[in-house]
């Protein structure tokens, strides 16, 4: 406790560390004000009721933070910069270009990628507004509104939306942290105190050993994303010396290959993806064309069944795993790298072997990691299919975006800590 208390003081006596906490903790309660501020006309039981029989709904208020319960200004939340972020990585794949800009330019070519990224949210963000407020117009939570009032309403959430964005980028360069991270999680926190108050007040006697499981359940799953986060794969690399063109003893260091290379990306991208088809249907579900309304609505009954809906999330977070891993991390370049700069893999011949050798690793670890993020992100369906609880819905999706930012978030404290005891 001495230890951490000391910590706790090294942080409060850096000045430009406490200025940067300090900044981070008021943008996010600006976001947690835009979150409350509702657009006009709102039918507040409908709303609830609404959100109360629509997990859809619910996973999307997730990446809104909290903004989309209360049809607040902000309630598209930063889910259009997600999606426009996993479009561009996916045409990363199929445009060298973006590729070579993302990968090799540097910062400058990583500043460039994130401006087309916010360009592109604009138009997703527009075309989201449209159809949520459709949406809830055929749900009776929004009143018919005339052209002028739609139009302004939709501008409004755009708005806002792009408004969270820019201080998720706030937070990143003038606070500690990733800003849209943080704001997700901002989010997700500000709903623990209404989520346990639910419990509290529905609790039966009868229900308590599945409270103890779905507690037991956020255990593990906690121990579990801090031991995955922080596993990692050493591969020996030795450097070797010279000195007057004669070389001599190498110095000997290693290369770490995490486990979770993707972090918690890939659960945001596979809910951004199968969040993003049912708004779709949803929208195309009140058409007057008979055959896409019937199909969109044959789409949503499929996607209503839990185990089905589960199977494709499981397999999505996997894909998205190596998918992520294999843009974040290029073994052909580490390898070069290394071979420019006089390293070697004991063992292994420098060059395109060294290459093969880290993507065979790397598939491994990655299988593991993939394995861990899917089971995680599908065990809370799995488990509100066996009980009926409600409340564990969407509990470790939740509980893994919440964790992994703490920890990444005491990563960077603990390096601006370290940076200044050196």
């Amino acid at each position: 406790m001495p230890k951490f208390v000391e910590k706790i003081r090294l942080i409060f006596a850096d000045k430009d560390l406490r200025k940067r906490i300090l900044f981070v903790l008021g943008v996010l309660a600006i976001t947690r004000i835009l979150a409350v501020i509702p657009i006009p006309g709102i039918d507040p039981s409908r709303l609830q009721s609404l959100f109360a029989s629509s997990e859809f709904l619910n996973l999307l208020n997730l990446f809104s933070g909290g903004g989309l319960q209360n049809l607040s200004i902000v309630m598209l939340g930063v889910g259009p910069y997600i999606t426009a972020s996993i479009i561009m990585q996916l045409l990363t794949v199929m445009v060298p270009k973006l590729k070579a800009m993302y990968q090799e330019e540097g910062e400058a070519g990583r500043r460039r990628f994130a401006e087309y990224s916010r360009l592109l949210t604009v138009p997703l963000a527009v075309f989201q507004g449209y159809a949520f407020i459709k949406l809830l117009q055929s749900q009776n939570v929004l009143p018919p509104l005339p052209l002028p009032t739609f139009a302004v309403d939709i501008l409004i959430v755009v708005a806002g939306s792009m408004l969270l964005v820019w201080l998720g980028e706030l937070i990143t360069e003038f606070g500690i942290g990733n800003g849209v991270s943080l704001i997700i999680f901002a989010g997700i926190v500000s709903g623990l105190p209404a989520s346990t108050s639910q419990l509290a007040f529905t609790f039966e006697p009868a229900q308590l050993p599945i409270y103890v499981v779905g507690l037991a359940v956020a255990l593990l799953v906690i121990f579990g994303v801090v031991v995955i986060t922080e596993a990692e794969r050493p591969i020996p690399v030795t450097y070797a010396k010279q000195a007057r063109g004669a070389a001599f003893s190498g110095v000997s260091t290693y290369l770490p290959l995490r486990v979770n290379q993707a972090g918690v990306i890939p659960i945001i991208f596979a809910l951004s993806l199968l969040l993003f088809p049912q708004m779709i249907f949803r929208f195309l579900a009140n058409s007057t064309i008979a055959s896409i309304a019937a199909f969109s609505k044959y789409a949503l009954n499929l996607l209503a069944n839990q185990w089905l809906y589960a199977s494709i999330y499981f397999v999505l977070v996997a894909l998205f795993t190596y998918f992520y891993t294999a843009v974040t991390f290029d073994p052909d370049s580490v390898a070069t790298n290394l071979q420019k700069s006089g390293a070697f893999v004991p063992g292994v011949r420098p060059g395109t072997a060294t290459a093969d050798y880290l993507s065979r690793v790397l598939v491994r670890l990655t299988l593991v990691g993939a394995l861990f993020l899917s089971i995680i992100a599908v065990l809370p369906l799995v488990l509100r299919a066996l009980t009926g609880v409600q409340a564990l819905a969407i509990g470790g999706t939740a509980l893994l975006i919440v964790v992994s930012v703490v920890i990444e978030l005491v990563k960077k404290i603990d390096a601006q800590v370290s940076a200044r005891e050196y």
